[in-house]
């Protein structure tokens, strides 16, 4: 039976070859030896963790060719700077920094104008993160980034949003195998009448009928903008129990609501 063929930037995926441990480990130590051929062999033996890489970015209009290039770039970057004294396999090396040269690619394309300052700022907490990430294996959460960087948190959360990309108004963001919640549910009427003043009060009465715990972890993620991973961190729990929590909540207030 043939192999499942994908041409992008004028490779066959089928015909990738994937190195074992012990072949890359023997090719960067020729590579240090000043084998010529080496670093090409690395390369082509790690294109596939860069299309693995790819899938995250599926929902992007990017062309794919292009992604793909930069997250050679990132690959070749990782392959110059890698050692094999840091004891861990290259790719958990070499992910994070595929990774972020395609997201540099993503934020410098980007069609909304933002600030220099806050640019730089994003800039700056990305890399911070990416750093502590490859030495530690763990992510910094936005309050010890902004105590790393001396800036308030909201200036690292604004920041880290004006570099996300744009999304549609009737994207979903919440859905429990009824009705979906769209963006623009969430969107703010400046005119505000009676009617929708009464409803605030109601909406403020039914989150005061949630726990503690409901009613920060819905402040956290809508207010704040923090990450489950970040919340379940700071709670000393699971992601899993945060998104259940998440949900239960969500879920009392639509039935408190009707």
């Amino acid at each position: 039976m043939a192999k499942y063929k994908v041409e992008i930037s004028g490779v066959n995926t089928s015909e990738l070859n994937v190195l074992t441990n012990d072949q890359m480990n023997q090719l960067f130590l020729a590579l240090k030896n000043g084998d010529p051929f080496a670093r090409n062999d690395l390369v082509s033996g790690n294109l596939k963790l860069v299309l693995s890489i790819l899938r995250r970015f599926k929902n992007h209009n990017e062309n794919l060719d292009d992604l793909f290039q930069v997250g050679c770039i990132g690959l070749v970057k990782a392959i110059d700077n890698f050692d094999l004294a840091h004891e861990v396999k290259f790719s958990t090396y070499a992910v994070p920094m595929i990774m972020g040269e395609i997201k540099r690619y993503l934020r410098d394309n980007n069609s909304i104008r933002v600030s220099r300052s806050t640019k730089d700022l994003a800039y700056k907490a990305l890399k911070l993160k990416e750093q502590n990430l490859l030495t530690t294996g763990q992510e910094l959460g936005v309050e010890e980034i902004a105590k790393e960087l001396e800036v308030g948190v909201y200036d690292v959360i604004h920041a880290l949003d004006s570099l996300r990309d744009p999304i549609s108004m009737f994207e979903p963001i919440y859905n429990d195998g009824g009705d979906t919640i769209y963006l623009y549910d969430q969107i703010e009427d400046k005119k505000q009448t009676g009617k929708e003043m009464e409803s605030q009060l109601t909406t403020k009465d039914a989150l005061h009928s949630l726990n503690k715990r409901q009613q920060h972890i819905l402040d956290e993620r809508f207010v704040i903008g923090k990450t489950q991973m970040e919340i379940a961190e700071e709670l000393s729990i699971s992601q899993a129990q945060v998104s259940r929590l998440e949900k239960s909540a969500i879920k009392k207030l639509k039935k408190i609501l009707k």
